[in-house]
């Protein structure tokens, strides 16, 4: 199947530009899907435009944008955190609504995974909900830099290195993260939810999956992703949690109103 490739811009948290791509098949999408990257990744990273090119191919329209601060989207990454992601998916969904079609369906990676769970509260026209390697508690990503922990809360920021990459995380970062009930979000979600994960995923322990799936209500389900990685960088698991998605979101998910 064909698609179609559109550059976007929309007003995310605090009135900035976040910079988002649009796929769509050449056919009317039966639906509408949003995606949200891994923590300080961004909606180009090998996963995500796999996973969104597997999806347009089985008739799904898929959104996926950088987060505040992150690839070609305006503003500090040192002045985000987990709330403004929750707000960059919410404000995601409204340009959708208002110019395309609001998701029925969105999909979160990693730390991405935790806010689609915090998210879909806000996204009334979600029906189903996709998490993979996710966090049950967006508090777990301060592991990531726990040697810096102490500096950051004495001195108010530190540098921290990720994925090889230098960032500011300032308190406010970890402040915000102590705010969020996300047992709270899980069991109230109201939604289908599929959780995959590795076994040996070495960034988020499969616990967490356990976690998120034993807070959650029905209809839910778990997939292991068998010997993936956490940025699932090799091409046939990303296909396969694609096609996985599809499959399982059919049992949920109508063609929108023309």
């Amino acid at each position: 199947m064909s698609k179609r490739r559109i550059k976007l811009e929309f007003q995310g948290t605090d009135g900035l530009n976040i910079a988002g791509l649009l796929e769509t098949p050449d056919t009317d999408p039966q639906a509408f899907a949003l995606f949200a990257h891994c923590f300080t990744c961004g909606k180009d990273i090998a996963a995500a435009s796999r996973i969104a090119r597997a999806l347009v191919s089985k008739g799904y329209a898929v959104l996926r944008f950088d987060f505040t601060g992150l690839g070609n989207s305006d503003g500090d990454f040192a002045n985000s955190n987990f709330s403004s992601n929750i707000q960059d998916l919410v404000y995601a969904a409204d340009y959708l609504r208002k110019q395309y079609s609001a998701p029925s369906l969105i999909i979160g990676h990693s730390l991405g995974g935790a806010a689609v769970l915090a998210a879909a509260k806000s996204i009334p026209e979600v029906l189903a909900v996709v998490t993979i390697g996710a966090p049950s508690d967006p508090h777990h990503v301060i592991k990531q830099f726990s040697c810096d922990i102490d500096k950051i809360e004495t001195e108010g920021q530190a540098e921290v290195s990720l994925a090889g990459r230098p960032f500011t995380i300032k308190k406010q970062f970890l402040d915000d993260l102590a705010h969020h009930d996300q047992e709270q979000s899980i069991s109230s979600l109201k939604k289908a939810l599929l959780v995959f994960h590795s076994p040996i995923d070495q960034t988020v322990s499969i616990n967490e999956a356990e976690k998120i799936y034993r807070n959650a209500k029905h209809p839910k389900s778990f997939i292991s992703l068998d010997d993936a990685d956490h940025l699932l960088s090799k091409a046939a698991d990303s296909e396969y949690v694609a096609t996985t998605i599809a499959a399982w979101a059919s049992r949920y998910i109508t063609s929108p109103p023309q």
